[in-house]
């Protein structure tokens, strides 16, 4: 489960550091009377229990008027469509247009948010306004001050404030599905196949292979883990398992070892189903054999590495793309959360990596924008299957 996306916004000086602080029990961000103290977003990683991993980000105010003002501004409304949950921090009683905008974007968006008057310390939250902001956006609104209160108190407010969160984000539409959820029960055995190869990390499995491993053992269900090597002999001397998954790079050759009668799938077919908009991926994949001379690809790699000569994103899957289609393709790499190219028409496909270092909002935020411009999108471990024509069975366990 990847760590879920919690913004602090509003103008400067309303306390979001200090509410970040308080939350986080540790000064992470700079508090200061000054304005504009928070320049880039930061971040604080942590586990809110009922949560889970939590993300804390501290966000430049959005009217930020010093020289650096609107970049600041520009990198904090970055982080809007990335967030699970907000919180709209404001001040005196005063909502204004910015708050306002900022309020309905979120809506817009689909982000849970709460508004949270801070400093009451100073200038207690106005009642009738509380209800009117309530009831026109539907929203519940938080009185909070890290300076009003004892620490008894506080802690108190931290609680409550955590059950807001909770509620939100139980009810938020784009919850994430755990890797097999409604796919495999208890007792059931699933065969996880995990080559350790030049691309492999040192010493470590990669994410999506801890991740399978742990939402098995919460089913409990039995987790078998072995390498391409050991697959033929543990098929034929153990009861046939109740589902395969591979990782990508081998998916031909174990399709060979894996007889029919038993479900397969990849890591990143797992991940598309989970944090991805499945439905176009499936769609998309279909459009490979559509491709032109010329035509450019785009390809998302939301995390960075050190890319080896074996890269998949970087070397693999372009040259499988190559090898396919027959045609001279032109491909374009933005690795990390790196802004999008500002027109994406150039482009005849968008290739998404699986999205294991990011969350379902995050991943959404970037393929979305292609969706709504027409352009077919993919994911790395789908193309792969596709284009090693086997991409019939490697989502038949989904349909």
């Amino acid at each position: 489960m990847q760590a879920i996306n919690i913004g602090f916004f509003g103008k400067t000086n309303t306390g979001k550091s200090s509410l970040l602080n308080a939350l986080a029990g540790q000064d992470v961000a700079i508090v200061s009377d000054q304005a504009g103290t928070t320049t880039d977003p930061v971040g604080k990683r942590m586990e809110i229990p009922q949560i889970g991993p939590c993300r804390l980000i501290d966000t430049a105010g959005l009217d930020d008027s010093t020289q650096l003002g609107e970049q600041r501004t520009r990198k904090t409304r970055s982080w809007i469509n990335r967030v699970d949950l907000a919180l709209l921090l404001f001040t005196g009683n005063c909502f204004t247009k910015l708050e306002q905008e900022l309020l309905e974007e979120f809506r817009r968006l689909k982000v849970p948010v709460l508004l949270v008057h801070t400093q009451s310390d100073i200038i207690p939250l106005d009642e009738a306004l509380a209800q009117e902001l309530s009831e026109r956006y539907g929203v519940d609104v938080l009185e909070y001050s890290v300076a009003l209160l004892d620490e008894t108190a506080q802690n108190e407010l931290k609680e409550l404030l955590i059950a807001f969160m909770i509620k939100s984000i139980a009810s938020s539409p784009l919850r994430e599905k755990r890797l097999f959820e409604g796919l495999v029960s208890a007792q059931q055995t699933v065969v996880l196949v995990c080559p350790i190869d030049q691309a492999a990390p040192t010493g470590r499995l990669i994410l999506p292979q801890v991740m399978a491993i742990r939402d098995l053992l919460d089913r409990q269900s039995t987790a078998v883990v072995l390498q391409v090597d050991q697959l033929a002999a543990y098929l034929e001397n153990h009861p046939a398992p109740d589902l395969v998954v591979t990782d990508s790079q081998v998916f031909a050759q174990v399709a060979t070892l894996v007889p029919e009668t038993v479900p397969m799938t990849s890591f990143s077919v797992l991940l598309a189903r989970s944090k991805g908009p499945f439905e176009a991926y499936l769609t998309g994949a279909e459009k490979i054999d559509q491709l032109q001379d010329g035509d450019r690809i785009l390809i998302l790699e939301s995390c960075t590495h050190h890319a080896s000569c074996e890269d998949i994103g970087r070397v693999k899957l372009p040259r499988l793309f190559q090898k396919y289609t027959g045609k001279a393709l032109r491909f374009t790499i933005i690795a990390g959360m790196d802004d999008l190219p500002e027109d994406l028409t150039d482009y005849a496909m968008v290739v998404q990596c699986g999205g294991c270092m990011i969350n379902r909002r995050e991943l959404l935020s970037r393929v979305n924008p292609a969706i709504e411009r027409g352009i077919p999108v993919c994911n790395y471990g789908m193309a792969m299957a596709y284009m090693n024509r086997i991409f019939h069975r490697s989502v038949a366990p989904f349909r």
